[in-house]
């Protein structure tokens, strides 16, 4: 549960580690053309804009054999429109998002900065156009089944399938392997450092990079940090601390607006969760579809990443108990990257891939019953009886490589943490720049995944200076809401 808050913006409106490594020498030899197969946030095909290119480098599918199998890494670039710097590269979290489909909606969003750098982004390995993971037709049903007791078993069938059709690529798609496809697209840019903007999962992609390739790190910018030391256990609670809290803040703007939903911010949340309890045992047609209390689980979750949105969660849920869920599902479609055409992009089956690599854990299904228990009894809404975990079934072990942060003999990196941030709590931004030993640490006491992008102009002038004109903030900077 880490998109970012720009991915989501997006969505809603259509909805309204060693140092040892060596380095090749910039090159600057990517070939672009135009963009053929881009998608919308709405699910739906989507013509390029004009400056938007679009390009693929190949990278090794093991990196401990250079020489041996390659995969395409497809990227993304939106040319500098003044005098350029060189080369500002994104991700936007997931993990599993497209960076290809999420740059191509973001030009405008990211104008200031497209002043003097090329925004530059790419789908991860793994990921969509880059040896996206697939597992069959299992991930919808997977994703539908909440509370079923044959969550265990579904989890199973999910992985099984990832292996019949993704199986080549599972062992490679953790973030280390990425970090160092990163290098190689700073040589394939031609920039002999590389400047990176890092939202969500994305900050631990940044993190991750830095540490093995400190010397390498130019403009650093992670927002909405992200801790990959803490277990599976340890994240769910955590994140179930930050959607309440998110809810919690929604709820008391909702009242304070003659909400719908109920009266006070208690009665608010004890509608929405006899909503949710109700599809337990009566999920909503929705044409030939269902709401599920699974989906409908994500549908309320997503409004929570950004205040923005916070009116379409009372919206959907008010129609939803009245009959109509077509609302909600929407919401869960945007979450899990359902498609116009019913089909799904790589989003979650990404996302397992890549939190399964990057951990030696498999949490049994006893386990994640004790998690589900924590869970439960801090945000009701995210608990999710009777679902067993997918990587207790992965076909392949984890490595916890990822989890080593150091980025000693880096230049500053930004580390911003947002205290109303649901999906990647404020607690892990102090504990990330710590890991980090070159991080600095700004804090935004706003709401939302993400704070560049929030509107807040403390931190974008605040990130502006320091990429655009390599202004470092003092340690401990604070920009208030």
């Amino acid at each position: 549960m880490k998109k970012s808050l720009l991915t989501f913006l997006l969505g809603a409106m259509a909805l309204t580690a060693c140092s040892g490594n060596t380095t090749a020498e910039p090159t600057g030899n990517v070939a672009w053309g135009r963009c053929t197969d881009l998608v919308g946030a709405d699910g739906k095909a989507a013509a390029p804009a004009p400056g938007v290119e679009c390009g693929k480098i190949q990278v090794p599918l093991d990196h401990a054999k250079p020489g041996g199998e390659k995969i395409d890494l497809a990227l993304i670039r939106i040319k500098a429109t003044g005098d350029r710097l060189g080369s500002l590269v994104f991700n936007f979290g997931g993990p599993g998002a497209s960076g290809v489909n999420t740059m191509a909606q973001a030009a405008q969003a990211f104008g200031n900065l497209g002043r003097r750098y090329d925004l530059v982004s790419f789908d991860p390995r793994g990921v969509e156009r880059s040896s996206g993971v697939k597992c069959g037709g299992e991930v919808g049903t997977l994703l539908a089944a909440g509370t079923e007791a044959d969550g265990d078993r579904l989890s199973k069938e999910f992985a099984q399938a990832c292996e019949q059709d993704s199986g080549k690529v599972l062992p490679y798609v953790g973030t280390v392997n990425a970090a160092k496809d990163l290098d190689l697209l700073r040589t394939a840019l031609g920039d002999r450092q590389l400047n990176y903007l890092g939202f969500s999962y994305g900050t631990h992609l940044g993190a991750v990079y830095a540490t093995h390739f400190p010397k390498n790190v130019g403009r650093f910018v992670l927002d909405g940090a992200f801790d990959p030391t803490v277990t599976f256990a340890d994240r769910a609670v955590i994140q179930a601390g930050g959607f309440d809290r998110a809810f919690e803040a929604f709820a008391k703007d909702c009242v304070a607006q003659s909400c719908e939903l109920g009266a006070d911010p208690a009665a608010v949340e004890k509608t929405v969760e006899t909503l949710l309890d109700g599809l337990k045992a009566k999920p909503l047609k929705v044409g030939d579809r269902e709401l599920t209390y699974g989906l409908a689980q994500l549908a309320v979750i997503t409004p929570l990443y950004a205040k923005a949105t916070w009116p379409l969660l009372e919206q959907a849920a008010a129609a939803a108990i009245k009959g109509e869920g077509a609302a909600l599902l929407s919401l869960a479609d945007y979450y899990t990257g359902r498609k116009a055409d019913g089909t799904y992009s790589t989003d979650m089956t990404a996302m397992q891939a890549i939190n399964c690599a990057d951990n030696t854990e498999r949490p049994t299904v006893a386990e994640t019953a004790q998690i589900n228990d924590r869970v439960k009894k801090i945000f009701p809404i995210l608990a999710a009886d009777g679902s067993g975990g997918v990587c207790a079934h992965w076909p392949v072990p984890g490595d916890d490589a990822a989890k080593r942060i150091d980025a000693t003999g880096s230049g500053p990196i930004v580390v911003i943490g947002g205290k109303g941030d649901p999906a990647t709590p404020y607690q892990w931004a102090p504990t990330l720049t710590e890991q980090l030993k070159t991080g600095v640490l700004v804090t935004y006491e706003g709401e939302g995944h993400g704070a560049y992008l929030s509107g807040n102009g403390c931190v974008m002038s605040t990130v502006d200076a320091y990429v655009l004109e390599g202004k470092v903030p003092r340690q401990n900077t604070t920009c208030a809401a």
